[in-house]
């Protein structure tokens, strides 16, 4: 937990820091309750641990003044001078923790472990999600409470924020997770096995099949599919697998009748699904029965409060698996990774930091170990969804120069039909008359007169 602590006896300040840090809290502390509340406006804390008299400002009424702000931060009140009264005025006014001097660390450990469990009770089915951000922990607070709920979720975010990592939380927090979590990248199987991949196949229903196969869905019966990147769903899937979520059932390939399924289906993607829709590239019908709520990952560049928290976190479960001796970050190789842009999000940190475990030979983390490791992270390669994007704007590119920007002519050649290269040039935000060679007046003179 997050930790400010705020008590005018400086030297009870350096005591209780040391005891809470040594027990694993982050701790900040001021003897000045005016400075605990500039603290709070600027940063996050998970709790406030006040004393009660204090000049100026006590104890209830610096829990007033938070409350005005940050009316769910939990206060714990501690004083020398306790009373019943005290104690009773506190709770009533919604202090949620009241504890005499001297402390009792023992006591002290057992109502924070409490108030942490009351205000992160997604911590079990979302261990693997590391955040103090503001706007992550709205987002798991949400996603925590329409995992109860047995509605299809899109999550949406920049390649690499998570989304995958957040869905299975969502799966661990429902009434499903004791089933099965499937997961299926879309864009990562060609088209003409997807369909056998999602809904199964019968014996001899094509060319190699032989065996049959069941197919996700009924692999993931009564628990949880995960469709990653359904805006690269190929649009003649896209109509099944609207019927597949519409009936509860599913028609296997080469098979005569369809089979029940119970099966909730999470979806995730990095593209905008409403420029997709408008372009004709997928259907509207489908994304809104996928989209019943709306999880939007920020990427790490919105969350830099989290990269301490993340790098650490990683770091650990690094060594761990390396078995090597590293104990942290120099300062300076920290505020290099606070202030980095992160274009690959929390999947290029971790990548990141795996390289620093790799070539570190050395207790602490220096910081030219990070600029390097940075510099080889940046030349890695992409998703298969980026490297297709980045393939199909590079070629259609290099179509519409060879026809001079000729629609038709480049549909010809890309054995696609007209209308179809009008949504992937609209798509990748390609104009063919900048591709078309404009001919001086005097050559069309030439080019009609000869």
């Amino acid at each position: 937990m997050k930790i400010l602590l705020v008590d005018d006896d400086t030297s009870l300040l350096r005591l209780m820091t040391i005891r809470l840090e040594q027990s694993g809290h982050e701790v900040l502390a001021t003897n000045h309750p005016v400075q605990a509340l500039q603290h709070i406006q600027q940063g996050y804390f998970d709790v406030v641990l006040s004393d009660l008299r204090m000049p100026e400002i006590d104890g209830l009424r610096l829990f007033e003044r938070i409350r005005e702000t940050k009316a769910n931060l939990p206060v714990i009140i501690m004083t020398a001078n306790g009373t019943i009264k005290n104690a009773i005025e506190a709770t009533q006014k919604g202090v949620l923790g009241f504890i005499e001097k001297p402390i009792n660390h023992e006591e002290l450990t057992q109502l924070l472990n409490k108030i942490s469990h009351n205000l992160h009770p997604y911590q079990s089915w979302s261990e693997h999600i590391v955040t103090r951000n503001m706007t992550m922990l709205a987002l798991l607070e949400k996603a925590h409470r329409i995992a109860q709920k047995d509605v299809s979720v899109l999550i949406t975010g920049a390649s690499g924020t998570g989304k995958e990592v957040l869905a299975k939380a969502i799966h661990e927090a429902s009434p499903r997770s004791q089933e099965k979590f499937i997961a299926i990248n879309c864009g990562a199987i060609p088209e003409n096995l997807l369909e056998s991949e999602l809904f199964g196949h019968t014996k001899g229903a094509f060319t190699g099949a032989v065996n049959a196969s069941r197919g996700l869905f009924l692999e993931a019966d009564k628990g949880t599919l995960f469709l990653d990147e359904i805006g690269d769903m190929p649009h003649t899937l896209q109509v099944k697998l609207l019927r597949a979520l519409q009936e509860q059932k599913i028609k296997p390939v080469g098979a005569q009748n369809t089979i029940d399924i119970d099966v909730r289906v999470l979806s995730a993607t990095h593209r905008n699904l409403e420029i997709e829709m408008q372009s004709g590239q997928f259907r509207e019908d489908l994304y809104y029965r996928l989209n019943v709520v709306n999880l939007h990952l920020p990427p790490l560049k919105d969350r830099a409060e989290d990269i301490p928290l993340l790098a650490r976190e990683l770091l650990r479960k690094s060594v761990l698996k390396h078995n090597v001796d590293i104990s942290s970050f120099a300062d300076d190789a920290m505020e290099l990774l606070v202030t980095h842009t992160w274009q690959g999000n929390v999947r290029q940190l971790v990548n990141t930091i795996e390289q620093c475990v790799a070539l570190c030979d050395t207790k602490v983390i220096p910081k030219q170990l990070v600029e390097q490791s940075l510099r080889q992270v940046d030349k890695t390669w992409p998703t298969l969804s980026e490297a297709k994007d980045a393939f199909e704007f590079s070629y259609l590119k290099k179509l519409l120069h060879m026809t001079d920007g000729n629609v038709t002519r480049a549909a010809n050649l890309a054995g696609r039909n007209r209308s179809d290269m009008h949504k992937l040039l609209k798509k990748h935000e390609l104009d063919a008359a900048d591709f078309r060679q404009v001919i001086p007046l005097h050559d069309q003179a030439k080019v009609l007169g000869s």
